[in-house]
């Protein structure tokens, strides 16, 4: 079994006030440093975290730490490294290298955290949004584009945030599960939120959110009637198809019943049945076989085309457009 790799302090006399004086790497106690309050990422999965835990065990932290010292609370506090941190504590490494840095504010300590992790693997989205709400309230700024150029996030991220922070706290909580086997992925509610603020849907007597919500997530936990979070764009499809060929009241009628009884599936709520789907698998048909044909484009042969290329990128807009539209991701 290997050797836990204990860290040794350079300066083991030092006391932790004098150690706030140090430039530049240093090792300091394990014990003398703490969780930043505004890390963006609040979850830690088992599986990543142990095998972090295990290179640690073997070769030692190898990157050292940011962080900060704070006056108020007298102790270092950690601006990158939380994963690393945690697995010391695990191993019981004595101390740990740190780079430290100069105190930031509020917002600047947000910021620093989103500039620091963005080449990183996605965080779950949930404490993302609960960090970009801070900056929300601290700027008095809602503008996605002004937030996605101060945190780094892509303005799309943003908006998805902005769609988690409309749910109450307890569905919130749901997504901020320690345990990944039983928290709702992010996905559920930002697929949810197009029909939540759909009109029509809003304007049905009885609907009434949170009922709305409750029923949504027992279908798709129990997959009766939601067998996938994409579902949710299929049910707004159906439900602005009856309203476009005069059915309303009849799909009013039929979602309540959806919403209510758990045994009824999703193409209840499809009214034009066969024909809808006949559309569908033309159309389909017909951008694959765009696709194949754009495949097969010879661009050298094809160079000096200029109608051709000004074709194509009106296509590329429309396309995008349509996206957008239908709430799917466009880089």
């Amino acid at each position: 079994m290997p050797q836990k790799h204990k860290q040794q302090a350079r300066i083991p006399s030092a006391s932790l006030e004098d150690l706030r004086y140090d430039v530049g790497v240093k090792n300091v106690p394990t014990k003398a440093l703490k969780p930043n309050p505004h890390n963006p990422r609040m979850l830690f999965d088992p599986t990543p975290m142990k095998e972090l835990r295990e290179s640690i065990e073997k070769v030692g932290i190898l990157i050292p730490l940011a962080v900060y010292w704070s006056d108020r609370d007298k102790t270092f506090v950690i601006l990158d490294g939380q994963r690393r941190w945690m697995c010391a504590q695990e191993l019981e490494l004595d101390t740990v290298p740190v780079n430290q840095l100069a105190e930031p504010n509020t917002v600047e300590n947000i910021v620093t955290m989103f500039q620091i992790h963005n080449t990183r693997e996605d965080w779950e989205l949930m404490p993302t949004a609960l960090k970009v709400e801070v900056l929300m309230h601290e700027l008095q700024e809602k503008n996605e584009k002004r937030l996605a150029t101060l945190t780094g996030l892509n303005p799309a991220v943003v908006s998805r945030c902005k769609k988690l922070l409309s749910y109450d706290k307890f569905y919130q909580d749901l997504m901020l599960n320690p345990d990944p086997a039983n928290r709702i992925k992010a996905d559920f509610f930002i697929e949810l939120y197009a029909l939540l603020v759909d009109r029509n849907v809003k304007a049905m007597d009885w609907y009434s959110k949170r009922p709305f919500i409750e029923s949504m997530l027992f279908k798709y936990l129990g997959k009766n009637g939601i067998k996938s979070v994409t579902d949710f764009r299929l049910l707004k499809q159906y439900v602005s198809n009856a309203f476009h060929i005069g059915k309303g009241a009849m799909i009013d009628r039929r979602l309540n019943e959806f919403v209510r009884d758990h045994s009824l599936r999703l193409d209840y709520l499809n009214l034009e049945g066969a024909e809808l789907a006949k559309t569908l698998k033309r159309t389909l048909a017909n951008v694959q076989k765009f696709e194949t044909s754009i495949k097969d484009i010879d661009v050298n042969e094809m160079y000096g085309s200029e109608d051709l290329w000004d074709a194509l990128e009106k296509i590329v807009v429309t396309i995008r457009q349509k996206l957008r539209q239908a709430g799917r991701r466009v880089s």
